[in-house]
């Protein structure tokens, strides 16, 4: 069997997760084939990323030219496909966001891929994200007959679904993956019960072969967070800054490292420096998976400050390093962490409640923390093995289409 996986920008460093799923489908023997729109715009640190990004179809690099001898191709092979593929794009513009121009894109970039579907016989197709990647591949579902499939991961599809049209593809597609049973429940919210058997739960997980055994809980002092992803609004980290500036004002001595960057990186450094904690707080920029393992095994915890995730594949890495973790609760991530088993949930949003946290937990016995360390190892190696989840997705792949709609 040959899958063909489209994506939007890929590899990048925040999708190790797609990486490792592609990898452990073809260890299965499963075949896939790259495609995605865009290269990342940036430096990709991991040696792993780079190989990605050799081994992936770059369709809009591809050019004008190409993307419209794709129309005329796939309409040869497929005339009625093209032109119900063209209706779609049309239909689902209406109402969204990217509006008509950019549905016009997607055709065109579908098209293309239609073409490469036939020439390298892909037998179905698989995106990630409820968004353009989805649309590309329900619009080559269109053209090709091959059936698509795509895994949503919230929280943005979750906040804007009409405008990403997700009812009609979770209508359209073979099958739908969420990550959580919490991302199931909000896709069942959009849809006909009818269609909630084909909402699937595959869980992203982590490659234990990589974690064979974890190192032990720092003994040095002060206490050290580390905090893992984009500087963005939903993460929460001007939040964690405000509860670290509480946490100094209680004289409870903790340092934190923030790994990653973005858009809010200036804010960020602003408001360290404003609240004098340039000495507490160190900004590191991107690492790879080396790196990131790294910061996790000199740090005692984790802490996720977000106001909104998916499944956060930083808690699962910090839980499977045995590092407690303070998180929001919000989402998935009470389905992966236990509130006192594994660290802290606290409310989102709440700088307050984040501050409290840290300071339970950098005035903890050393003797629970290391029984929180080993119950978050042991959970998510049983829950999260990303071999496991690629044979239930694998399954999927392999069961026969579906051919007739609810």
């Amino acid at each position: 069997m040959k899958i063909g996986y489209i994506l939007n920008t890929y590899p990048a460093p925040s999708h190790s997760f797609i990486r490792r799923e592609i990898r452990a489908l073809e260890r299965r023997g499963i075949a896939v084939q790259r495609f995605a729109m865009r290269p990342f715009d940036g430096d990709l640190p991991d040696p792993q990323d780079r190989e990605e990004q050799a081994a992936t179809d770059y369709v809009l690099a591809r050019g004008l030219p190409a993307l419209i001898r794709g129309i005329f191709l796939a309409g040869l092979q497929n005339p009625l496909g093209i032109y119900k593929a063209l209706f779609l794009a049309l239909k689902v513009s209406r109402g969204s966001e990217a509006g008509l121009f950019k549905h016009l894109i997607y055709f065109l970039e579908a098209a293309y891929v239609a073409v490469q579907v036939g020439a390298q016989r892909i037998d179905r197709l698989h995106a990630h994200f409820g968004t353009n990647a989805a649309t590309v591949a329900m619009l080559v579902s269109e053209i090709t007959g091959k059936p698509f499939s795509f895994t949503v991961h919230g929280p943005e599809e979750f906040d804007k679904p009409a405008a990403l049209a997700l009812k009609t593809k979770l209508e359209k597609a073979d099958f739908t993956v969420a990550i959580s049973s919490y991302g199931r429940s909000q896709l069942c919210r959009l849809v006909d019960y009818r269609i909630w058997p084909r909402i699937k739960v595959v869980h992203c997980g982590i490659e234990p072969q990589h974690y064979e055994s974890a190192r032990p809980l720092p003994v040095t002092r002060p206490i050290t967070l580390v905090n893992i992803g984009r500087f963005v609004e939903q993460k929460g980290q001007l939040i964690l800054v405000e509860a670290m500036a509480e946490v100094a004002r209680r004289g409870v001595d903790v340092k934190l490292v923030l790994v990653g960057d973005g858009p809010l990186r200036r804010p960020m450094e602003r408001a360290i420096a404003q609240s004098g904690l340039g000495h507490r707080i160190e900004i590191t920029g991107w690492l790879d998976e080396a790196g990131v393992r790294r910061e996790l095994e000199n740090a005692h915890a984790l802490v996720l400050p977000s106001f909104a995730e998916g499944l956060p594949m930083v808690v699962m890495e910090a839980m499977v390093s045995a590092r407690p973790c303070i998180a929001t609760w919000v989402a998935g991530t009470p389905e992966l962490m236990q509130d006192g088993r594994t660290g802290w949930l606290v409310p989102a949003g709440d700088p307050m409640a984040l501050a409290e946290a840290i300071t339970e937990l950098a005035t903890c016995p050393e003797d629970k923390l290391k029984r929180m360390a080993t119950t978050a190892r042991a959970r998510v190696l049983m829950r999260h093995n990303i071999d496991t989840e690629a044979a239930k997705l694998a399954a999927l792949f392999t069961q026969r289409p579906r051919t007739q709609p609810v």
